[in-house]
């Protein structure tokens, strides 16, 4: 049995980063030779100098969501906060209620002066509800007019600019969380590794809260992943082949990314197509890699399944050890902190 206590690590409070870095590539570094277990404290800058011309950088191009509403019952004048989690059709969303036990099946909640209004069409397990929304005009629209950015639950402070929590590249909508180690990466830091030879591609996997689900079972095997939508392009597909073909590392920014470019080549054995559907990949230590070669990833949280994707790449020791570095080096963790790249 692989224990999720193994995962485990002691974090001080205070390196929870609060706030994003202003300048988004000046975070601190942490290099991490994956054999070895080597380390090396660097800036995010000096990425560059760990790219070599023919390598591809992969980014999850997904655009976080101002997934949280408020709203009112009009029937009873009570307040419900909605949290939208998946699209799953037309107008019909998976999303979170709270109070939870006051929204059965046929409740309505009126957003805004009424532009926005919400009938509940089923109750999920975890007390999720399915619900359909009524509009006129464009979805998008409202939503960015009437919705708030549902920052992570560690993260106390309120956020001045929303679009620092947004990668720079965030394009397509449909994200509850944001995929963080994008966040370091600037408009001409891509184009320097541009100018190197290096290619940047793009997917979109749609991050969901599940995301920040803590594994609550003592047995790793017996956690169930939660699911979420990714796509790459024919485009994206062919441009990866031809880097790896050529002796090039594909080069994946984020766990997101990982995510999606295993998911695909363990469904073609080995290779990378175009292809879109639904994940729910568990990446633990005994996995056998596929199609990324070296990552970029933040800090994550004790005992979570991204600790443990890490782990599999590195092996538990060199990943705890480097956690520790990290402690006592002072680095940020989390959403809004430094980046490590396992090489």
């Amino acid at each position: 049995m692989v224990s999720t206590e193994d995962f485990d690590y002691n974090l001080p409070e205070e390196l929870i980063a609060q706030t994003p870095m202003i300048e988004r590539a000046a975070s601190r570094l942490l290099v991490m030779d994956h054999k070895t277990g080597a380390l090396e404290d660097k800036v995010f800058y000096d990425i560059i100098d760990e790219l070599n011309p023919g390598d591809a950088v992969v980014m999850n191009n997904s655009r976080v969501l101002p997934a949280r509403l408020y709203g009112v019952k009009p029937d009873t004048g009570g307040h419900e906060e909605v949290l939208l989690l998946n699209n799953t059709h037309d107008d019909e969303w998976e999303v979170l209620m709270k109070p939870a036990r006051r929204a059965k099946v046929g409740t309505e909640v009126v957003f805004g002066d009424g532009q926005l209004k919400a009938v509940v069409t089923k109750e999920l397990e975890h007390g999720g509800r399915m619900i359909e929304f009524k509009y006129d005009g464009i979805f998008m629209q409202i939503l960015e007019a009437l919705g708030e950015m549902p920052l992570p639950p560690y993260i106390k402070e309120k956020l001045d600019d929303p679009e620092m929590y947004q990668t720079v590249y965030a394009k397509e909508p449909g994200s509850a969380a944001a995929p963080t180690a994008g966040f370091h990466w600037t408009e001409e830091l891509l184009q320097k590794v541009q100018d190197k030879g290096i290619k940047l591609v793009y997917l979109t996997l749609h991050v969901g809260l599940g995301t920040f689900r803590p594994v609550s079972e003592d047995n790793v095997e017996d956690h169930k992943m939660h699911s979420e939508f990714y796509r790459l392009t024919e485009e994206a597909a062919a441009t990866l082949n031809e880097v790896k073909q050529n002796g090039g590392r594909i080069v994946a920014t984020g766990t997101t990314s990982i995510r999606t470019l295993e998911t695909i080549a363990t469904k073609f054995d080995g290779e990378l197509k175009a292809d879109s559907g639904w994940t729910s990949i568990f990446i633990k230590p005994g996995y056998q890699w596929k199609a990324v070669d070296a990552f970029i990833t933040n800090f994550h949280l004790p005992k979570s399944t991204l600790v443990m994707l890490v782990a599999s790449f590195t092996g538990r020791e060199n990943i705890l050890n480097a956690y520790q570095h990290a402690v006592d080096e002072r680095y940020r963790f989390f959403s809004f902190g430094d980046a490590m790249f396992v090489k």
